[in-house]
C-alpha cells in the first residue's frame, strides 16, 4: 500500500509535469512546441506512429516476460501494457523495466543459455525511463532528454528482441 501511494505521489509531480506547457503557455516549454511545429496533421501522425511503436515494444516485452518461466517472473507478462496508463506510466515504468531485469536474471541462474547479455538490460531500460521524466523540463534540456529517451529506448528494445530469440530457443 506504501508502494502504490509513493507512485502516486510521484505520477502527481508527473501529471503537472506534462500540464506545465497549458498552466504556463507563455512559455513555449515542452513537447507541445515542437508539435505545433509540425501542424496539426503532422503532429496527429506522430503520435500514431509513436503509439504505435510502444505497442509492438509492450508487446515484445510481454512477450519476453512470457517466455521466462512463471518461477522466475516477479511480474504478469501482461502487467507491462500499463505503459499506456498516463501520466502513471512514467513512474510504472521503472518497475516495469526492473521487473523484466530481475525476472531476467532468475532466468538466466537456471538458463545459461542467456547469459551471455550482461546487465539484462537494466540501464538502457532504466536510462530511456530517466530520460522520459527529465524531457518534462522545459526548453533545451526537456528536448536533449527525449532524444536521449528515445535512443536508449531503441537500445533497450533491441536488447529485448535479443532475448527474445535466445529464449524462444531453449
Amino acid at each position: 500500500m506504501a508502494l502504490l501511494a509513493v507512485k502516486l505521489g510521484l505520477t502527481l509531480g508527473i501529471a503537472y509535469g506534462l500540464a506545465y506547457p497549458w498552466l504556463h503557455p507563455g512559455s513555449g516549454a515542452g513537447v507541445f512546441r515542437e508539435l505545433e511545429m509540425v501542424g496539426v496533421a503532422g503532429a496527429i501522425a506522430i503520435v500514431v506512429v509513436f503509439l504505435s511503436l510502444v505497442f509492438l515494444y509492450c508487446r515484445d516485452l510481454q512477450r519476453c516476460l512470457t517466455l521466462v518461466k512463471p518461477e522466475h517472473r516477479v511480474a504478469q507478462p501482461a502487467s507491462v501494457w500499463w505503459m499506456f496508463l498516463l501520466p502513471y506510466n512514467f513512474i510504472e515504468d521503472f518497475f516495469i523495466m526492473s521487473n523484466i531485469a530481475r525476472s531476467l536474471q532468475r532466468e538466466a541462474k537456471a538458463n545459461q543459455n542467456i547469459q551471455p547479455l550482461k546487465g539484462f538490460g537494466l540501464f538502457s531500460g532504466i536510462g530511456w525511463c530517466s530520460a522520459q521524466v527529465i524531457s518534462l523540463i522545459p526548453h533545451n534540456i526537456g528536448t536533449y532528454a527525449s532524444v536521449a529517451a528515445l535512443i536508449l529506448w531503441a537500445i533497450h528494445w533491441r536488447f529485448v528482441r535479443k532475448v527474445n530469440l535466445l529464449l524462444q530457443r531453449f
